[in-house]
């Protein structure tokens, strides 16, 4: 078995380098992010306000967001450790690369508040474990190395870490002996004088520090490979490095550190790494990081332990799925506290992502959803149109994607505003007073969103179909209405979807019906009548109609020719009735179910169709162009526990999990969803259910409140919690522990012969209309839920 999970899934240990070569954890604060993977190779990023990097490649680098599918090369960025025995010349590294050497020995060990290797070759054994402070953006790092063999060993430690190729006006590397640090610089290129002034907030240096002097040095990368190359550097193939100092050529760092080591005796290294904006500033980081190392290191594991505490989540679970209940139990609140409280390291979030990821902060920092609330209806004009990215810092810039017109980003508002609404019971924010970002006037909140209401039943053509502007959702489809008269079936199905949410919330917070309410349910009614008198398909939804009058997505389509969306949001929405959705049922059965998931579209498109856009150009089976993408399957899910398909949504939930029996296909571990797994199942099987290696996904915040609402059916409502569970019919027990508004509840599920319904025990006590009402905070309740042999 190459993956060991201990201690209930909260510890993974992969015990070969070679057999997931991409797999890898990520580490994060509030000011950085770090994906390592478990060959050494690493990806790291920073706020300075906005996210840059500290290090690059050896060619100069196109800045972006993070990329899927990142692929590694012998020159990637890393962190590499380079040992070699004095008087054999015999090297190694560790966690693998560069050298590449047979090992007697490998674990890459993910936990959640650390990532560690443990390496054993030539009879050495080497530890590495990295740790974040909680809010500084610098890496720490402690090497270890103990002699394993009979004999005193005379070796050499050479930590890696390479810097690339970081500017073509200015870079240099040097050792400054007083902070024990290499040291490199780095201007960043610019034309425009008002960029001189941008870029004064900028780190311009890189630094690699260590608690001790270094014996010898080298910051020349073409010194440090010379012609052994990096699996054998000539650098190191000598008694000593040069001591070089890099002067206009790419810098790196790279330290010598010799050890003699007796028998069984081990040594420790403590380093520290990251961005800095002057030698000060690493001073300080030296004094705070390195002074007392082996104290400060342990300090930043209980610290780090600490941060993660604030995002446990209100749910624990113990079902018949210990895979399943290993991710639910350790990763899955881990992953959903990433999004919410450092916003995916962005200063200017797409509005649909920032809503959703603090729609899943409903359920770990309720405040900090509110505040994104706030937040977000400030920034929407007085139209009622939301922005295409929400700024959250002064100076931040919409960038990217956000600077396309998107026409989705009001729907969001009242379908996250439900879950916040349902775990909070604070409907006093729908009467807070708040701004626009184009006028003073003061209006609620709950103004604010009836006004995005309305901007979504404004913003439909003659048939009563939602305009899709240079895209929706699926951000790539940018060209079925850039002419300004293609439509999305879909947003015409979520715009439904969300005016109906909307009037129930407003219901309920009003406990009367207006006007405004009865006219938004109409609308609804009438989005859903014109989607299935324009764009039914014989037995699916289809996607759109371009602007050239083409409705795509159908049996006529080659490609594309059947999405997975419409199909979802029809039965959210009430679009679909009993007759439809058996044939749609059918048809995603048939062309888009995969041992790995659903696949978004199918066929991929091979080649560029004008009339759709971009998303034709991605490689089939990758991100939105036919993928399983899983964001999209959280839809599905959803909508499937609405229709009151249980077995298939769960099996569907399953499906996002890497799982011991297809790990090797997938190349992930499971300790996060990504955003997509590779699709096109038919055209290029060999490569289906590859991950993307990518945590940045909606996907969470949505599996976390199905798991809540849907599955284990523990709903908040103004009234108390709701308990209607949809648990998969092979599940004879199950027991939770749910936090609720203060409370704690222990649930045990159980099916019983001989009732014919669900049944409800607080405390031994009957519920009444399966809702617990009358709890306290601070208590803990024993509820048990019995349930009919056979019920979903």
């Amino acid at each position: 078995m190459i993956l060991d999970c201990q201690s209930q899934g909260a510890k993974y240990v992969l015990k070969s380098p070679t057999s997931l070569p991409n797999a890898g954890g990520f580490l994060w604060n509030q000011q950085m992010l770090i994906q390592a993977n478990c060959r050494g190779y690493a990806i790291a990023q920073f706020m300075q306000p906005d996210a840059g990097k500290y290090v690059s490649g050896p060619a100069l680098e196109a800045k972006t967001f993070m990329q899927p599918e990142q692929p590694y090369y012998a020159n990637h960025p890393g962190r590499f450790f380079y040992i070699k025995d004095n008087a054999t010349g015999e090297l190694f590294s560790a966690p693998y690369e560069p050298v590449r050497a047979p090992l007697a020995r490998f674990e890459f060990i993910n936990e959640a508040h650390q990532i560690s290797w443990l390496v054993e070759c030539q009879q050495l054994r080497v530890t590495l474990c990295l740790r974040l402070p909680t809010e500084t953006a610098i890496e720490c790092w402690q090497f270890s190395v103990e002699n394993l063999s009979d004999n005193a060993r005379d070796i050499s430690v050479y930590p890696y870490f390479p810097i690339g190729y970081r500017s073509w006006m200015n870079q240099s590397g040097q050792y400054n002996s007083e902070l024990n640090a290499v040291v490199c610089r780095s201007i960043e290129p610019y034309q425009k004088v008002a960029d001189y002034f941008k870029n004064q907030s900028l780190h311009e240096l890189t630094f690699l520090a260590c608690e001790r002097s270094a014996d010898s040095w080298e910051t020349r990368q073409h010194e440090f490979e010379g012609e052994g190359g990096l699996h054998n550097p000539s650098a190191i193939q000598n008694t000593t490095l040069a001591n070089g100092q890099a002067n206009y050529c790419t810098p790196t760092a790279v330290m010598q550190f010799k050890l003699k080591l007796n028998q069984g005796q081990s040594e420790k290294l403590h380093f520290i790494f990251g961005p800095a904006k002057n030698s000060e500033q690493i001073s300080k980081y030296k004094k705070q990081f390195l002074n007392n190392a082996e104290q400060t290191f342990a300090q930043l594991g209980e610290q780090y332990q600490a941060y993660l505490a604030q995002g446990e989540g209100v749910l624990q679970v113990s079902t018949p799925e210990p895979e399943f209940d290993a991710y639910v139990n350790h990763w899955m609140a881990r992953q959903l506290y990433y999004h919410g409280d450092v916003n995916r390291l962005t200063t200017d979030p797409q509005t649909r992502n920032y809503l959703q990821d603090n729609m899943g902060m409903s359920y770990i920092k309720p405040t900090t959803t509110r505040d994104a609330f706030v937040r977000a209806l400030s920034q929407q004009k007085s139209t009622g149109e939301m922005p295409d990215g929400i700024l959250l810092t002064a100076g931040a810039e919409l960038k990217y994607i956000n600077q396309v017109p998107h026409t989705d980003h009001c729907v969001w508002l009242p379908i996250c505003l439900q879950a916040y609404l349902d775990e909070t019971g604070d409907y006093a924010l729908l009467d807070s007073l708040l701004p626009f970002s184009d006028s003073e006037q003061l209006l609620s909140v709950s103004e604010h969103i009836s006004l995005a209401m309305h901007w979504l039943d404004k913003s439909r053509d003659e048939r009563g179909l939602s305009y899709i502007n240079q895209g929706d959702w699926c951000d790539p489809m940018n060209m079925v209405g850039y002419q300004g008269k293609g439509v999305s079936v879909w947003l015409s199905l979520a715009s439904a979807y969300a005016l109906k949410l909307w009037t129930q919330i407003l219901q309920e917070h009003l406990g009367t019906t207006k006007p405004e309410m009865v006219f938004f349910n109409q609308q609804a009614e009438l989005m859903n009548q014109a989607v299935n008198q324009h764009c039914w398909a014989d037995s699916w939804f289809a996607r759109g109609i371009t602007d050239a009058g083409r409705v795509f997505a159908t049996q006529a389509d080659k490609e594309g020719k059947i999405f997975l969306n419409p199909q979802s949001w029809a039965w959210l929405s009430g679009a679909a009735d009993a007759r439809q959705t058996g044939l749609m049922l059918t048809a995603i059965e048939q062309q888009l179910h995969t041992p790995y998931g659903v696949m978004m579209l199918a066929p991929g498109y091979t080649a560029m169709v004008e009339d759709i856009g971009r998303v034709t150009q991605k490689f089939p089976g990758t991100a939105e162009n036919g993928s399983v993408y899983n964001h999209a399957s959280a839809f599905y899910i959803y909508s499937l526990y609405h229709i009151g398909q249980a077995d298939l949504a769960f099996e569907q939930l399953l499906k996002m999990l890497p799982k011991q029996q297809d790990m090797l296909q997938r190349g992930q571990l499971p300790l996060f969803i990504p955003n997509y797994y590779r699709g096109a199942y038919y055209q290029f099987p060999d490569e289906a259910g590859k991950s993307s290696q990518l945590f940045n996904t909606g996907t969470v915040a949505w599996y976390y409140r199905i798991l809540l609402e849907q599955l284990f059916g523990v709903r908040g409502s103004k009234k108390g919690l709701i308990i209607k569970p949809q648990l998969p019919s092979h599940w004879n027990t199950a027991t939770i522990q749910r936090r609720f508004r203060g409370a704690l509840f222990t649930i045990e599920y159980q099916r019983m012969v001989g009732i014919t319904e669900q049944q409800v025990f607080v405390d031994n006590s009957p519920v009444e209309a399966q809702c617990i009402s009358d709890f306290s905070a601070g208590n803990h309740y024993q509820v048990t839920v019995n349930l009919p042999i056979g019920l979903q």
